[in-house]
C-alpha cells in the first residue's frame, strides 16, 4: 500500500491522499506539479521519473489512513 505522503518534498504544498496533483517515483518521493515541471518530471532524490500519484478515496482513507509525516526540509 502506499505511503500518500502529504506534502511537496521541494516546497512544503499540501498534497492531500483524496486530491490529484501530487507526482512521485518510484521511492515514493512525491512532489507537487508545479515542483515536477520544473524538475522536467525527474526526481531530485534518486533521479526517477516522476508520475501521476493515484487517489485514495475517502472511505479507503479511512481504513487505510495517508501518512502524516511531513518530507518538507524546508
Amino acid at each position: 500500500m502506499l505511503e500518500m505522503r502529504p506534502d511537496c518534498q521541494r516546497c512544503g504544498t499540501d498534497l492531500p491522499a483524496q486530491s490529484p496533483g501530487a507526482l512521485f517515483c518510484s521511492f515514493e518521493c512525491t512532489f507537487c506539479a508545479t515542483c515536477s515541471a520544473a524538475l522536467d518530471d525527474i526526481c531530485s532524490n534518486c533521479g526517477g521519473e516522476l508520475m501521476d500519484r493515484p487517489t485514495r478515496s475517502l472511505a479507503s482513507l479511512v481504513k487505510h489512513p495517508a501518512s502524516q509525516t511531513r518530507r518538507f526540509a524546508g
